[in-house]
């Protein structure tokens, strides 16, 4: 059975936060319950939240107070907090007649329940992780160019090194956050017990182009990470050379040594 929500507005504001790492949902207490997978709480007179583990909070009706008073509380349960989350914003509206859909940057709801809303919260949480991986992601890409630029010289250091494996891990733990644990492209557990929404669901993931953007960043990611493994192969391959050649001349300074004393002290 659906639980109907703001019965005394037919339209609001929803903003999704990426506050962090991770949200520490055990810890979550003097809240309303609303509901579960994914937690909805109670905020304010005639607000709610929907909070995601992987550390994105999902705020409806909330007026600036009571936002500001929120985020202020759930601070201490986010992990490795961003110092300017990234956030997106819009406007939900109730109507009855059309088809619920995304029109000019509004959302309009058939009706305004919880199970509608945890589909907008889920949609919504996966477009601002996905912004700001590609914000960061473009970064790294800007940062590894200069790298693969460095295959046509030879005197590449070790602090050059060292950057590329960190840039080779910044990628990789990427693609373990957001193909493990956001789980972009997989559709919310709640569809299970209420089918019935995965039109609106599939409309949302549609509009704020879910997929398309989760596969650009898979490219871009597999992009980075051939071009980090190469460049350090190269690396290796000179480091090895060199090494060759040190054993060359350590070994004709020998036989150098050995015919001096085989000339002088005979």
């Amino acid at each position: 059975m659906q639980k109907f929500l703001f019965s005394n507005t037919d339209s609001f504001k929803a903003q999704a936060l990426f506050l962090g790492k991770k949200i520490d949902l055990q810890k979550l207490e003097n809240y309303d319950c609303l509901a579960t997978m994914p937690i909805m709480v109670k905020v304010g007179e005639c607000g709610c939240a929907v909070l995601l583990g992987y550390g994105v909070v999902v705020l409806f009706n909330l007026n600036p107070v009571e936002n500001t008073t929120f985020l202020s509380q759930l601070s201490s349960l986010v992990h490795d907090c961003f110092s300017q989350p990234e956030t997106e914003q819009v406007e939900v509206h109730l109507n009855i007649v059309e088809s619920e859909r995304v029109k000019e940057g509004k959302i309009f709801l058939r009706e305004l329940s919880v199970e509608r809303l945890q589909i907008v919260a889920d949609v919504l949480a996966k477009s601002v992780v996905l912004s700001h991986y590609e914000t960061s992601l473009a970064a790294v890409f800007d940062q590894i160019e200069p790298f693969a630029a460095s295959l046509q010289r030879e005197n590449r250091s070790r602090r050059q090194s060292r950057e590329l494996l960190r840039q080779l891990g910044t990628t990789l733990l990427v693609q373990h956050k957001i193909v493990g644990r956001v789980e972009i492209i997989d559709k919310p557990e709640l569809l299970w017990e209420s089918p019935q929404l995965e039109n609106l669901y599939l409309r949302l993931e549609d509009e704020y182009e879910i997929r398309e953007r989760h596969n650009a960043l898979e490219r871009k990611l597999e992009l980075i990470s051939q071009t980090a493994q190469t460049v350090l192969e190269f690396m290796q391959h000179s480091s090895s050379q060199r090494v060759e050649w040190y054993v060359v001349i350590l070994i004709v300074v020998e036989i150098l040594l050995s015919l001096y004393d085989i000339i002088f002290k005979r």
